[in-house]
C-alpha cells in the first residue's frame, strides 16, 4: 500500500509526464482515425487538411493552413499539390494580395468529408463511451486553458 508521500511521489511523476501523455493519444487516436478512412483513399496528411479546412473555414491561406496543421510551408506546397491533382481542393490567387493564395474545398472534397465526419464521430463515440460528458467539458476546459497559456507565452 503506497504511503501519502509515495503518492505524492506518483502524482508528481504522472504531472511530468502529462505533455507525453497528450501527445500519445492525439497519435494513437490519429492512427485509429487514419486506419478507419483508409478505404476513401485518403493519408493522414491528405484528411487532416481537409478537416481543417472543413473545421477552420475555407479560404484560408497557405501560411495559415500550414501553421494550423503544424508543418513547414514547403511541405504543405507538396501535399496542396497533391490535393489540387486529385480534385481536392481548389488554390486561388487572393483578390487583395496577388502574392497569397488561398484554399478552398471543391464539391468532391465536400461530399467525402460527410463521410470522414461520419467515421470520426463512430470513432469519438468509441473512445468516449464510459466516460461522462462531465469529464470531458472538464477536461476540455483545462485543455483550453493551458493552450492558451502556452499561446500566451513569448
Amino acid at each position: 500500500m503506497a504511503t501519502g508521500t509515495e503518492q505524492g511521489t506518483d502524482n508528481f511523476s504522472d504531472l511530468n509526464r502529462f505533455g507525453s501523455a497528450l501527445a500519445e493519444t492525439a497519435r494513437v487516436w490519429r492512427m485509429r482515425l487514419d486506419q478507419r478512412l483508409k478505404p476513401l483513399g485518403l493519408s493522414q496528411a491528405k484528411w487532416r487538411a481537409l478537416l481543417s479546412l472543413a473545421r477552420d473555414g475555407e479560404g484560408m491561406t497557405q501560411t495559415a493552413l500550414a501553421e494550423r496543421l503544424g508543418i513547414e510551408g514547403p511541405s504543405l506546397v507538396g501535399l496542396l499539390d497533391r490535393l489540387a491533382a486529385d480534385g481536392w481542393i481548389q488554390r486561388l490567387v487572393c483578390a487583395d494580395d496577388r502574392r497569397v493564395r488561398r484554399i478552398y474545398l471543391t464539391e468532391k472534397a465536400r461530399s467525402t468529408l460527410e463521410e470522414i465526419e461520419a467515421v470520426a464521430t463512430r470513432l469519438r463515440q468509441e473512445l468516449f463511451g464510459d466516460i461522462s460528458e462531465e469529464e470531458l467539458l472538464h477536461c476540455l476546459q483545462v485543455l483550453r486553458r493551458i493552450r492558451d497559456k502556452a499561446e500566451a507565452l513569448e
